[in-house]
């Protein structure tokens, strides 16, 4: 594959030592370079950041299945995803797909329908794209299969949820929008009340079954997190397992005792945009603001991580570098992925430019190639 060979200079560069306005980037075989490389390049006028990688995003889901039964080649809908991934500054994306009772797009036969299409282009890609699955707990008779699953599928980053709705089944209520789910899943509305009944009643043989999927799990080398943990214990019993990735912890305690532990914690990017969650859980302003995240993800919408980094850099609680660090460095440490996330020699040039004034994505390079560029930005690169 080629890539640019090229001296970047005159914008202001976010190096690890800070901000170098008018300062210099050199790239070539997709790396970082610390000698001139190539033609030079006038970047003023445009800020010059490590590429962004989003750790947690299901905003794929429109792309691949934008209407049912509307897309039939998924291969289409990963390369359209690619697209708005690269348009918003995202050089590595974590593609999050459920394994749940919910049924449809969070089912399992179209979470193997997901893994295989990021796996047939994933070499045509330009942005590095990860398949995560976020297994429900709930769903006992799927343990024995799920080892090999995940390795036929490739994927090596694993998140629990349990989104059962249980104080209305422990109370014997249905829960609301029940037929609509049901149909949605394809499922009769009687089938689909049972089926949740009957995962509750069985509710007591989780923790067991977890402690030995975890255990097995890590002693294979996969990542592990755990979704909106609410409680202290319950983060400590995850802990137990191995689980040592809180993804949006939904009550200041829970951060606490993950930072306490010295867990990763990964908040949502729209929480922040919005200035709170919209499920009324902590707001995630208020654990950047006490150091309780590592990381900012996409969630559902991909504009988010730039947009919240920029607001919290702009905000004054911290400095560009600071907010950067939370899409960018953070999230690689949290990956393992210790190749990316700051513009320093020998790591991968993963690079996005932003026009200075407006702060609209320009141009975003993943290991020294085009994932994205615009108009303006294009004539300067190849004029």
């Amino acid at each position: 594959m080629k890539t640019l060979e090229m001296t970047l200079q005159g914008g202001d560069v976010l190096l690890p030592e800070g901000l170098a306005q008018g300062g210099v980037l050199s790239i070539a075989d997709g790396a970082v370079v610390s000698e001139p490389a190539g033609r030079a390049v006038d970047l003023s006028g445009y800020l010059v950041l490590p590429g962004i990688i989003d750790l947690h995003g299901d905003g794929f889901e429109r792309h691949l299945a934008p209407r049912r039964g509307a897309m039939k080649q998924m291969d289409e809908g990963v390369i359209a995803t690619e697209a708005e991934l690269a348009a918003n500054g995202i050089t590595t994306a974590v593609l999050a797909q459920f394994h749940s009772w919910e049924g449809g797009l969070r089912s399992p036969d179209y979470a193997d329908q997901v893994f295989a299409a990021i796996a047939a282009v994933r070499d045509r890609l330009v942005t590095d794209i990860l398949p995560q699955l976020r297994f429900e707990t709930h769903m006992l008779d799927d343990y024995a299969d799920l080892p090999a699953r995940l390795a036929a599928s490739g994927v090596s980053y694993v998140v629990f949820n349990d989104h059962l709705p249980h104080d209305r089944l422990a109370a014997g209520k249905k829960p609301a929008r029940l037929v609509g789910q049901a149909l949605k899943a394809g499922r009769n509305p009687d089938v689909h009340w049972q089926m949740l009944q009957d995962m509750h009643a069985r509710s007591d043989e989780v923790p067991a079954a977890l402690d030995a999927i975890c255990a097995e799990l890590s002693a294979k080398g996969l990542r592990l997190g755990s979704h909106d943990d609410h409680s202290a214990a319950v983060r400590a019993e995850w802990r137990a397992r191995g689980v040592r990735i809180s993804e949006f912890p939904e009550t200041l305690e829970a951060a606490e005792a993950a930072r306490a532990a010295g867990d990763h914690i990964i908040l949502g990017s729209p929480n922040v945009v919005r200035g709170g969650s919209h499920k009324g859980n902590v707001s995630a302003i208020e654990l950047i603001a006490m150091g309780l995240c590592d990381a900012i993800a996409s969630d559902y919408h991909y504009p988010s991580p730039r947009r919240a980094a920029l607001m919290l850099a702009h905000s004054g609680m911290m400095d560009l570098a600071g907010a950067w660090a939370l899409v960018s460095s953070g999230p690689a440490a949290v990956l393992g992925l210790k190749d990316r996330g700051v513009l320093a020699p020998g790591q991968r040039a993963d690079v996005l430019l932003l026009e200075k004034d407006s702060q609209r994505v320009a141009a975003t390079l993943s290991a020294g190639r085009v994932s994205y560029m615009s108009g303006d930005i294009a004539a300067r690169f190849f004029g």
